[in-house]
């Protein structure tokens, strides 16, 4: 459990000093299951067996680290960092490799992020891997679930620069519970003074995604400086609307694609440029979603 500067990833020895490292794909997917047990009662295991998946993030598990590992099977490492209140939030991630270093919590000693920030080391291809699956608050504006969001999203902005010092071939992923853009929201005019799309939480993903030390003008008016972190679905997507990974469940969200992008695939610059893949697995139709979020998936050469 640390919470403090993380110490440098340990260089990993080549097989023979004269041999050209082999390169490894690496399929990372993540997804907010609302709740694990009704995800796989809803059809989530046909989904997992068939996507061929090396490392799985998940939000919103729900339940004790026994039911997840009995729903994945033992062939999967697992980790689970669970909510104070039982029931509630929830963080994992099952990884076909073996993680020999993980850390919880973000932000300040007194600020209780359990179940919402889970890190983890995986060596891959011979290379250090960190992946993170994270679940933001989902806010409301003018009140205290907003007030937590906001110690959040400001717990984020000063570990993602710890994390990219430690491992240049990080992610950060997971449902992040703010539309970044009017290309991430349909109805983004409806929605300006709405937690999940307000300035000040879009002026954080501002900074996080410009040019590494670049002053940015943020959503919110101010200045910030740049991160450096690729928002891997935007590149690979283009300037479109969406894809969207998120709908409500009132009205006929899905069926009208009237949805929201707040699931992503934050990723180091060096990691991004391995990217050879990336989809969003939308459900073929409303009754045979297994959550209300879809899974972002994502191939990446390391």
């Amino acid at each position: 459990m640390h919470s403090g500067p993380l110490p440098q990833a340990a260089a990993v020895s080549e097989a023979a000093p004269t041999m050209e490292r082999m390169s490894t794909r690496l399929r990372i997917a993540s997804v907010n299951v609302n709740g694990v047990r009704a995800a796989y009662r809803k059809g989530m295991g046909e989904w997992l067996e068939s996507r061929d998946v090396d490392i799985l993030a998940l939000q919103e598990v729900r339940a004790s680290t026994e039911d997840l590992q009995g729903l994945l099977g033992d062939e999967w490492d697992l980790l689970h960092d669970a909510a104070t209140a039982k029931g509630r939030a929830g963080v994992a991630i099952a990884s076909r490799h073996k993680a020999h270093i993980h850390r919880v919590a973000i932000g300040e000693d007194d600020f209780d992020t359990a179940g919402r920030w889970l890190e983890a080391d995986y060596e891959v291809g011979g290379r250090v891997v960190t992946i993170v699956s994270a679940y933001v608050h989902s806010g409301e504006a003018g009140t205290e679930k907003q007030v937590a969001k906001m110690q959040f999203l400001e717990g984020m902005q000063h570990r993602l620069p710890e994390i990219a010092k430690h491992s240049e071939l990080a992610a950060v992923m997971g449902d992040l519970n703010v539309g970044h853009r009017q290309l991430d929201i349909r109805n983004w005019k409806g929605n300006v003074k709405k937690a999940g799309f307000l300035p000040e939480e879009r002026a954080y993903f501002d900074r996080w995604l410009a040019p590494q030390g670049e002053q940015v003008e943020c959503a919110d008016g101010t200045t910030g400086v740049g991160l450096g972190w690729v928002d891997v679905g935007r590149r690979w997507a283009g300037e479109v609307d969406g894809p969207y990974t998120w709908w409500s469940n009132r009205g006929k969200a899905f069926d009208t694609d009237t949805g929201w992008r707040i699931d992503y695939q934050l990723a180091t610059p060096a990691l991004a440029e391995g990217v050879t893949a990336y989809a969003v697995d939308r459900a073929s139709a409303w009754d045979t979603r297994w959550s209300d979020h879809a899974p972002v998936v994502v191939d990446y050469t390391v």
